[in-house]
């Protein structure tokens, strides 16, 4: 199984080959959903940071500072293992939060972050932060919860606030190549419309279970609606209940011409 799955990843690097000829996007995994995304134009997008409380995360990357500089983060709904590092990281390097509606207007409004650094989207909605030329991201549906703990420094106890609703992403890097971030999902039918419309050459997908879809599910969203050349799994090991493991997925998935990248977190990949 070991061989099969070094087997993709060396056939994956491969095969973005043909994406270097314009730039080459580099994706590096810090554990659970924490993504590094820097793109052919050298713009440096974080997506659900978790650093340093997060077990699964190298040591060298739990100060923020190691990330390196940061243009934008996306957060795909509020509970800590995708929001915890998320405000500090923007105050360090002045960029904007990108989030749902309801959990931007709830960051601002407890003073979380400035509205500056809290802008909002929804559903459906693209935006293109760097230049209209530049990367486009795309909301997309979750089938998920989504609610803020927050310790009001007033009290110093925590209270749960409205998280407004959890969101994936689509990225689509200046040269093209598309990124599909599902976030914290259960299988939902449209995710066939996903894979129509947006045509995700890779998709960043949770098979841990528990809280999201595990390995059965992961391989029937893979083969049926979304039809990716690239997976990484992710969301998965870092808590004991989150227990699928990327050989289920594999062996699940079955014959398929997607291929699985198997990173451990500090570990990247290049398209």
């Amino acid at each position: 199984m070991m061989k099969r799955v070094l087997l993709a990843l060396a056939l994956a690097v491969a095969t973005g080959a043909a994406f270097a000829q314009a730039g080459k996007t580099e994706v590096l995994w810090l554990g659970q959903a924490a993504f590094r995304i820097t793109t052919p134009g050298g713009k440096v997008i974080m997506i659900d940071p978790w650093m340093r409380t997060n077990p699964k995360t190298p040591a060298n990357f739990k100060d923020l500072h190691a990330v390196g500089k940061i243009d934008l983060i996306l957060v795909t709904h509020a509970p800590f293992d995708h929001f915890a590092d998320a405000a500090d990281l923007a105050k360090l390097n002045d960029a904007p939060m990108l989030t749902g509606a309801g959990l931007g207007n709830t960051v601002a409004t407890l003073g979380i972050l400035p509205t500056k650094l809290a802008p909002r989207f929804g559903k459906s909605g693209t935006v293109m932060p760097f230049a209209p030329n530049g990367v486009k991201i795309t909301a997309t549906h979750a089938e998920h919860s989504s609610e803020l703990v927050w310790k009001n420094p007033a009290t110093g106890k925590n209270e749960t606030h409205f998280g407004g609703e959890p969101v994936g992403y689509v990225l689509e890097m200046e040269n093209g190549f598309k990124i599909y971030h599902m976030g914290d999902t259960g299988l939902f039918g449209d995710m066939g419309l996903i894979g129509e419309i947006y045509k995700p050459d890779l998709v960043l997908m949770p098979i841990g279970g528990h809280f999201t879809i595990g390995p059965v599910d992961a391989a029937l969203a893979t083969n049926r609606f979304l039809k990716p050349r690239f997976v990484i799994p992710m969301h998965y090991g870092t808590f004991p209940v989150l227990a699928g493991t990327p050989e289920e997925y594999i062996k699940a998935l079955g014959n398929t011409s997607t291929r699985v990248i198997v990173l451990q977190p500090g570990e990247k990949v290049e398209f």
